[in-house]
């Protein structure tokens, strides 16, 4: 008669050890693994048990490479590094909340449960008993990805649930400060090279004289409209004064710029020619140049103005 007397009063010892338990072998699971419990059908339900006084952060990915889900290896490495993090946490704090992943190959039938439709998705746990027990514990908080997949948002968002904040620090990004301090090292000597280059007038003048070219053929007026290149069906001259395409100006620079390189070579190298066969020769050649040069750029101008009446060789 004893004995269902004794047992009725060991129920609550027995149910204290079997919670005990369960919350031991959640700790090991995690301690085995960097902080991250690896989940199937059977460990999720143990997780997100109705009378646990733990919280959790349960990631839901698809990581085999038949489910090609290029975010779910995006987010990987950031969610594993906020979890190692959180793995440093004093053991009385650590303890009381998991991070956890239940990948789509070992959990569908969860999947399929919580209707979720895609990958990666992070719910959060809070604790249906204890101190922080929460109004509504089986309704959990689900991640917001807005700012990316980026671990420092995740710790900043997850840290609102966990008991501490999450002591998560960026790593150095030895990568980007190599770049940074090759193409630094790249820059000073280019310009210790270079320096005579930049400090010649002629280099300056030359790119005065060639933005003066591109400005004055329009090009700022096919940026401002938005013109493109060409037409649809392969002119790249516009008829009229009110349009113009892009290729039209690159040839009408090429135009003004040789035009003014013949001037140049007439008015200042052909007078510097000692034997006057030689200098009677670049004037004729010099002055053929610019007379075909303008006889191109009339010819425009008559596609341009159909009416125009004259020409002056083509």
């Amino acid at each position: 008669m004893l004995f269902p007397f004794f047992l009725l009063l060991a129920l609550p010892a027995i149910a204290l050890a079997a919670k005990e338990s369960t919350h031991d072998k959640l700790v090991k699971l995690a301690a085995g693994n960097n902080g991250v419990i690896k989940l199937d059908a059977k460990s999720f339900d143990l997780l997100t048990a109705p009378k646990r006084d733990w919280s959790a952060s349960i990631h839901f990915t698809a990581l085999d490479k038949r489910r090609r889900c290029g975010p779910c290896k995006e987010f990987e490495p950031s969610w594993v590094s906020v979890a190692k993090a959180w793995s440093k946490v004093p053991a009385a704090e650590r303890d009381s909340h998991f991070f956890a992943t239940l990948d789509f190959d070992d959990g569908q039938t969860v999947f399929q449960k919580l209707g979720l439709q895609s990958a990666p998705v992070v719910l959060n746990y809070a604790p249906a008993a204890g101190p922080r027990k929460s109004a509504n514990p089986d309704l959990p908080i689900t991640y917001d990805f807005s700012s990316g997949f980026d671990a420092l948002p995740l710790a900043e968002q997850l840290s609102g649930i966990t008991p501490v904040p999450i002591p998560y620090s960026a790593p150095i990004n030895w990568a980007m400060w190599g770049t940074v301090t090759f193409f630094a090292l790249a820059g000073a000597l280019a310009i210790r090279f270079l320096a005579p280059v930049l400090r010649s007038r002629w280099t300056w003048a030359g790119l005065t004289v060639i933005v003066s070219l591109v400005m004055t053929s329009g090009y700022m007026f096919t940026r401002i409209r938005g013109m493109p290149n060409a037409a649809a069906d392969g002119s790249w001259i516009a008829p009229g004064f009110q349009s113009q395409y892009g290729q039209e100006t690159t040839v009408v620079a090429s135009l003004y710029g040789l035009l003014s390189a013949s001037f140049l070579m007439l008015t200042l190298v052909a007078p510097l020619q000692t034997s006057p066969t030689r200098q009677r020769a670049q004037i004729y050649l010099w002055s053929g140049v610019i007379m075909i040069l303008f006889s191109v750029l009339v010819s425009f101008f008559r596609v341009k103005n159909r009416g125009y009446p004259f020409k002056l060789i083509l």
